[in-house]
């Protein structure tokens, strides 16, 4: 069973968006994750949000998902009301550039939980106006839902259809939950996976974005991490993910090459 390969655009994150998008494609990837942020810096600087998806679309890509819905899980009153507001300016945007999943963060302090499954669930109805559905995303560095199975609760807690979660083996180094609870999902319920390493050292908890490197680089077993995704008969995007200041400076298509390159090596070994 085959993956199909995406770029996280935070690969490349200081290139302007319709340029990573023509990066993603001259490199050979059949998807890009888009950022909001960059949706806006360019529609700031005087261009549509309609300039984004006709550029995706003349590059024959696919947007796995746009990234990233926050500050939604747990305040309530007003705050909770600003923060639907802003996540609907995001799905409906997210619709626009054609992404059927919105990827949504959790708190980075502990969780009210059961607070936040209800939240998740107005999130969830919220997206089906739009047609893309928001995928939760445990972080292995938050102090509360940082694995696999911290999503699962919130997924399976909401009661909704339409829930879904954002695999990353980063996460699941950091975080301490492993890998092994991808056997407890259906390919239906994993939006995308994004795809990385982490370095031997430092210790995987004091880790953070910054320190990811690319597949096969690291100490994460990817080859497992793969043969758990086709064992779920998982064939969606893996989206190359990094955050690393360095790759920044270079030249933008040697870098997604370079990773395309590396996430085959990992993922087809």
């Amino acid at each position: 069973m085959t993956f199909l390969y995406s770029l996280n655009s935070s690969t490349i994150k200081t290139t302007p968006i319709l340029r990573k998008i023509e990066v993603a494609a001259a490199a050979g990837y059949a998807g890009i994750e888009l950022w909001h942020d960059d949706i806006d810096a360019h529609v700031e600087a005087g261009g549509t949000v309609a300039d984004v998806r006709k550029c995706v679309d003349d590059h024959g890509l696919k947007v796995p998902t746009t990234i990233h819905i926050h500050s939604w899980f747990q305040p309530a009153g007003d705050e909770h009301t600003a923060a639907m507001d802003a996540a609907k300016r995001k799905l409906e945007q997210a619709a626009a550039v054609g992404a059927p999943f919105a990827v949504c963060g959790p708190p980075h302090g502990i969780a009210d939980r059961e607070l936040g499954k209800q939240h998740y669930r107005e999130l969830l109805e919220l997206g089906s106006q739009f047609g893309v559905r928001p995928a939760f995303e445990y972080l292995g560095f938050v102090e509360d839902l940082k694995t696999i199975d911290d999503a699962i609760e919130i997924m399976n807690g909401c009661a909704h259809p339409a829930a879904c979660i954002v695999l990353d083996p980063f996460h699941c180094y950091v975080g301490g939950g492993g890998i092994e609870s991808i056997t407890k999902l259906t390919a239906e319920q994993i939006a995308v996976s994004h795809f990385n390493d982490a370095p031997a050292d430092p210790p995987p908890h004091t880790q953070r974005d910054p320190d990811r490197v690319m597949p096969g680089d690291g100490a994460i077993d990817l080859t497992r991490y793969c043969e758990l995704l086709r064992q779920i008969k998982y064939s969606g995007f893996l989206s190359l993910e990094l955050f690393r200041p360095g790759l920044w400076e270079l030249d933008p298509l040697e870098v997604a090459k370079q990773g395309l390159d590396k996430m085959r090596s990992a993922a087809e070994a």
